[in-house]
């Protein structure tokens, strides 16, 4: 029999963890941080990820890509207009969480939800089209055609910015997974709440799991095993703000030649017109030569 008076109950509370193969786990330490708004009010707790949650995540995105990369560029565009169609429903909800992790007015929070969901209607349009852009057929001496095609380079560890939420977010992530790369996100410490119902969107939005995975935590934390780990072949340091822990990331990184995003070296303005730089970062371009008339 309810206790509760008509039109009282109790508030459903959200468990907010991480995004793992496609599933949702607590972090394997079972340990937690409370997230605060702005104005330094209780939001939420966040789950507190750990080097194992790391390994984890890097053991999921390397099963996920020998899929993901092999998926045509026009499926992968497809799914990433799908993402944007979901976001599009969860608006109010995204409008919330930004405005109150950011202090922005609901205003300026919508116009960055919107940002957010057009960049990845941008980026599904570009699956298709940026091997023509990076790619060609080179002249040669001889009776060869010569082709130069870009590929993913494979698990890329993605330091998301500190500051804006969602936006940032998704400007630096989208590129990865466009261009068939999968990816270890390690979201804002201090604003997380936006990117974890992000990823309750990628969870229905024919993304296969495993392809982003998304860890809640510290950076000077979890950034390090990332680094160094000999699986992921590019790192992103977009959300770095210590130059001296930007430093080590880049001597770690480097023992296994990773391919690297540096701290930029000015304010990054998000709601400018991204362009395909960050797409280009994580492709290798295969050279292929093939006899004429065979």
């Amino acid at each position: 029999m309810s206790t509760t008076r008509p039109g009282e109950r109790l508030a459903v509370r959200k468990t907010y963890k991480l995004y793992v193969g496609g599933a949702f786990p607590r972090s394997e330490s079972g340990r937690s941080y409370v997230v605060h708004d702005a104005k330094g009010r209780f939001l939420a707790n966040a789950a507190l990820a750990s080097r194992k949650d790391a390994r984890d995540a890097v053991v999921a995105a390397r099963k996920a890509f020998g899929g993901w990369s092999a998926r045509t560029a026009y499926n992968r565009g497809q799914i990433l207009y799908r993402v944007a169609e979901v976001m599009e429903g969860r608006r109010a909800q995204f409008v919330d969480e930004v405005a109150a992790g950011e202090g922005l007015a609901r205003a300026e929070a919508g116009a960055a939800v919107d940002e957010s969901i057009d960049r990845w209607v941008w980026y599904a349009g570009w699956a298709d089209k940026v091997a023509q852009v990076l790619g060609s057929t080179n002249p040669v001496a001889g009776p060869y055609f010569d082709f130069s095609v870009p590929e993913p380079t494979g698990v890329v560890a993605v330091l998301a910015p500190q500051e804006s939420s969602l936006l940032g977010l998704v400007s630096v992530l989208a590129p990865v997974i466009t261009t068939g790369n999968t990816c270890v996100v390690l979201a804002s410490a201090d604003r997380p709440l936006p990117a974890v119902t992000l990823t309750e969107v990628l969870a229905t939005s024919d993304l296969p799991g495993g392809v982003v995975n998304l860890l809640t935590g510290k950076v000077p934390e979890v950034a390090p095993w990332l680094a160094a780990h000999q699986d992921v072949n590019a790192l992103d340091l977009t959300g770095v703000e210590d130059a001296g822990l930007a430093t080590e990331l880049e001597r770690a990184a480097a023992d296994n030649l990773k391919r690297l995003v540096r701290v930029p070296d000015h304010t990054q303005d998000w709601t400018a017109a991204p362009g395909i730089d960050r797409m280009a970062a994580f492709l290798e371009t295969k050279t292929v030569w093939h006899p004429m008339g065979i």
